[in-house]
């Protein structure tokens, strides 16, 4: 028989938190990626690195704080855990993948395309592999229209969030930038969850493996929540994010003044040299 899907169990309180965890994971890769564009003396990869996680982990996060809200009345829902872990890692490893080559490589059209494609792929692969984290006593089947729909709003959504990345240099249009990926995200999910319907076996009190979504979702969170904290503090506490670009990074052709200056008393010293022969 078709089991009675519910995704808000609490209300609006998991939807308005995921939300939020997406905005801070998304705020905060975008200030990374920016930061690793400042200065290009810097330890770019690392910056982009963070980024990459930070988006990660926010994008998990709102996952699986909007999973606790998922309730089917005929049957308990439980976790596997491995596949729970495997999904965060998908996470973080295919939006670095897109970050790097963004942040690398410039935003050209072909560029974006590619690495807005393969972050959204993967930021649907991370939502349909922690729907197959999900262990109860039924089956799981999918709307393909929905689920083409979700893949389509991922694909854009990172699109998106890293031609912003690259191109918004503010604070208040990094965090509007932010706001909006965190619509799109929560859009994605809540679309593929529109397309989920579970078909209850007729068998009553039957037993399953896998944890509780409270018992294994809750410590789980904690992880990735303490993380995007840390980098925050990171993000807060850097020169150039807190002062803005500095005069050289805003004004090239004082950086070339100064470059071309620098190299003047090489040509000198050689030009004496050619004299002393």
């Amino acid at each position: 028989m078709d089991g009675t899907v519910d995704g808000f169990r609490y209300g609006a309180v998991t939807p308005v938190a995921a939300y939020l965890m997406a905005c801070l994971g998304g705020a905060l890769g975008l200030r990374c990626i920016v930061r690793s564009l400042l200065d290009a003396r810097s330890w770019r990869a690392g910056w982009l690195a963070l980024g990459a996680a930070s988006i990660g982990c926010g994008i998990w996060t709102m996952h699986f704080i909007a999973m606790i809200g998922f309730h089917v009345e005929e049957t308990r829902v439980r976790y596997d855990a491995a596949t729970t872990v495997l999904s965060l890692v998908v996470a973080v490893v295919v939006v670095g993948v897109g970050v790097f080559i963004v942040g690398l490589r410039g935003t050209s059209v072909v560029t974006l395309a590619v690495a807005g494609a393969i972050t959204g792929l993967g930021v649907a692969g991370m939502h349909y592999l922690g729907m197959a984290a999900m262990r109860l006593n039924g089956e799981v089947g999918y709307d393909p229209a929905g689920v083409a729909l979700s893949v389509l709003i991922a694909i854009g959504a990172a699109t998106a969030a890293l031609w912003s990345a690259v191109t918004i240099r503010g604070f208040l249009a990094s965090l509007g930038a932010s706001l909006v990926m965190g619509v799109a995200v929560s859009g994605m999910h809540y679309t593929g969850m529109a397309a989920v319907s579970v078909h209850v076996h007729d068998m009553t009190g039957g037993t399953w493996e896998g944890d509780s979504p409270t018992s294994l979702l809750l410590p789980m969170l904690l992880g990735p929540v303490v993380f995007l904290l840390l980098a925050g503090v990171v993000v807060m506490f850097d020169p150039l994010l807190v002062l803005g670009e500095r005069p050289s990074a805003s004004r090239p052709e004082a950086q070339d003044a100064n470059s071309t200056a620098r190299k003047r008393p090489s040509w000198r010293a050689s030009a004496s040299s050619a004299r002393e022969r």
